[in-house]
């Protein structure tokens, strides 16, 4: 009996991972038009969202890795936060402080967002053995620096990562940036999700996860 019992452990111990079902990939805008209140509130709100009870099902529904890059310029941008699996509620519990936690890099005030999505794509290598590859840009402002967009979105495409985004439409020069996400940034698959002003931010966050990992739940 005993040995049967080792046997079982052993084969327990040799079972392998479980294959990530998502990537995902959260593509901050901190560029100059979004204040220090303004960075924390949206940060806030995005770990609330991701502490949301359906949202936390639907991330360890998989054993999902969830990354946060942070960027503005052509050449501002980090990767804030790398890859993180989860694989029970303390993981997302982790992941959620360490968002609250994340600092806000030096201001600037150009938004480059094809060479974000460019600098996104890039961290999948790290990610490879997920089934499904999908980068959230969030953000209050046309591309006007870089002008990749285009080049961009195609070479996503081609890589089969889909792009969703949430227009951040602070004001009324904002008005139909969501427009322009839908015309511009997202892929095929994609969907943009308005926030109206950065208050609205944490409800559009957890709508866009929710809608974004539905198929993950059912």
């Amino acid at each position: 009996m005993q040995r049967v019992l080792v046997i079982l452990f052993a084969c327990l111990l040799a079972r392998p991972v479980a294959a990530c079902e998502t990537a995902l990939l959260l593509a901050v805008d901190v560029s100059g038009s979004i204040s220090l209140e303004e960075y924390t509130l949206q940060m806030e709100g995005l770990a609330s969202a991701i502490e949301d009870p359906k949202i936390v099902t639907a991330l360890l529904e998989g054993q999902n890795r969830v990354a946060l890059v942070q960027w503005s310029g052509s050449r501002d941008q980090r990767l804030a936060l790398p890859w993180q699996r989860l694989q029970d509620e303390n993981d997302v519990a982790a992941l959620a402080a360490k968002i609250r936690k994340i600092k806000r890099p030096q201001r600037h005030t150009v938004t480059a967002i094809g060479e974000a999505i460019r600098f996104s794509l890039a961290q999948f290598a790290d990610a490879s053995d997920c089934d499904r590859m999908v980068i959230d840009v969030s953000g209050d402002g046309e591309e006007n620096e870089g002008m990749t967009l285009r080049a961009a979105r195609a070479e996503a495409e081609a890589a089969r990562v889909t792009i969703n985004a949430i227009a951040i439409e602070i004001d009324d020069q904002h008005l139909g940036l969501s427009a322009y996400f839908l015309r511009f940034v997202v892929t095929s698959e994609g969907f943009v999700v308005t926030a109206r002003g950065l208050p609205d931010y944490p409800r559009a966050i957890r709508a866009k996860l929710l809608r974004e990992l539905s198929k993950l739940v059912g």
